[in-house]
């Protein structure tokens, strides 16, 4: 399968082909053999088996437009865009949901594990697009979760120094 995926503005082609148990992943030219398996629903553990021997954990969340995801790597988040045909036909496994759509009420969840750190938000709060909500500590990482939309804080689930689990509701948006 070959797509373009655009990170923080800039696009990359991208080549994924099966290699046995492993996949053969080709990004900008460079060749990377990648033994790939899903965690939960909504992390990948990502171990680069022969040039580096490193794994990464990675948390992904499809956003408010189908293609567009939320990265959440050591590094911190990236935003993604899939393009080209190949988008409208990739797979994601059965779970994933959208991380958030603009209409109605929205359930900010944890895309990970974690504890929260900061909670930015009281029910009642107007918040606008992209504003932040709270703040989860993943592997060794702060991640702020922001709001798909402008509304009004609903509900806030958590707070600081509680433990999550992956897909557990933080913070719901109206």
């Amino acid at each position: 399968m070959t797509f373009d995926i655009e990170v923080n503005g800039s696009v990359h082609p991208v080549s994924v082909e099966r290699d046995g148990d492993l996949y053969r992943v080709s990004v900008d030219g460079r060749t990377r053999v990648v033994d790939l398996a899903w965690v939960d629903r909504s992390t990948l553990s990502l171990i680069f088996a022969r040039e580096e021997a490193t794994s990464h954990e990675v948390a992904i969340a499809q956003r408010l437009e189908p293609g567009e995801l939320e990265v959440h790597l050591r590094a911190g988040v990236v935003y993604a865009r899939l393009e080209g045909k190949n988008r409208a036909r990739s797979r994601r496994p059965a779970g994933i949901e959208p991380f958030a759509t603009s209409v109605g009420a929205q359930d900010i969840v944890a895309p990970m594990p974690g504890k929260i750190v900061r909670v930015l938000v009281a029910p009642g709060d107007q918040v606008t697009v992209r504003q932040g909500l709270v703040v989860v500590e993943a592997m060794k990482m702060e991640n702020e979760l922001r709001s798909p939309k402008d509304g009004r804080v609903k509900d806030v689930r958590v707070e600081q120094g509680m433990s999550v689990e992956a897909g557990r509701v933080l913070v719901v948006v109206e």
